[in-house]
């Protein structure tokens, strides 16, 4: 089965919704291709190899949460915009690109996906445009919480937290996935005893230590792995085509 390049896009739209958003860069069709869809490709990121990966698959389309355009880019088309744009252009294919609506839709977006895998339900969301999430979820201490990411992601994570309560239960987690780690103020004022993100900046591991609050930085690629294939075997489905997740790894 094929639908069309305009059918997707108003389905993603409808779906991610991207209008209520105030973005870094444009979401939806950032690159048109050809106008009849059999086969979507989707990855976190329109990197040269997610690109040549499509290809070989005989994609038509793309999606990925990381587009190639973003606000305050230099505009001119050389280097690796060239070489990627080529790529696209030569083979006709689409690229559709969502960003912060791809991390916080409540079911298939990237927080509500690693929350579900890590077993948490947000009850209350924090920090600009409520992406960050919070829930009630009893461990141990903050290594326990440290070990099942590491188990979830398959790759090590960076936990930081004073030695004086290291030991202290963990009730109340907050995250947000990607490069949130200015939100961690914003998660400690909404309760959080714990806070997960992709990354974390010198300040916050003093922050950390100071009010007694951990910090796991899990990788920006890792935590945003969930949201992209959820949400484009979503469309797929309902439209008939077939879609492909392909994660192209990535050690940041």
């Amino acid at each position: 089965m094929h639908t069309h390049r305009d059918t997707l896009l108003r389905a993603f739209d409808a779906l991610l919704q991207p209008e209520r958003f105030k973005d870094y860069g444009p979401n939806g069709l950032q690159v048109e291709g050809k106008p009849r869809i059999e086969r979507l490709v989707s990855g976190v990121t329109a990197s040269q190899a997610l690109i040549d990966a499509a290809i070989a698959e005989r994609a038509d389309a793309i999606f990925v949460h990381h587009g190639l355009f973003w606000r305050g880019q230099d505009g001119r088309v050389t280097g690796w915009m060239k070489q990627r744009l080529q790529r696209l252009l030569a083979h006709d294919i689409n690229l559709f690109a969502y960003h912060l609506p791809l991390d916080a839709h409540p079911q298939w977006g990237n927080n509500a996906q690693l929350g579900q895998r890590l077993g948490w339900l947000a009850d209350a969301h924090f920090g600009e445009q409520d992406l960050g999430c919070i829930a009630s979820a009893p461990y141990a201490n903050a290594q326990a919480v440290a070990q099942q990411l590491e188990r979830l992601l398959g790759r090590a994570v960076t936990l930081v937290q004073s030695a004086d309560n290291a030991a202290r239960p963990v009730q109340r987690v907050a995250w947000c996935s990607g490069g949130a780690q200015s939100y961690f103020e914003a998660a400690i004022a909404a309760g959080a005893e714990l806070f997960v993100t992709g990354e974390i900046s010198e300040s916050q591991a003093h922050l950390a230590r100071e009010m007694g609050v951990a910090f796991i930085a899990a990788g920006h690629h890792a935590t945003e792995r969930y949201g992209a294939p959820g949400a484009a075997a979503q469309v797929a489905n309902e439209h008939g085509i077939s879609h492909l997740f392909i994660d192209i790894d990535n050690p940041a």
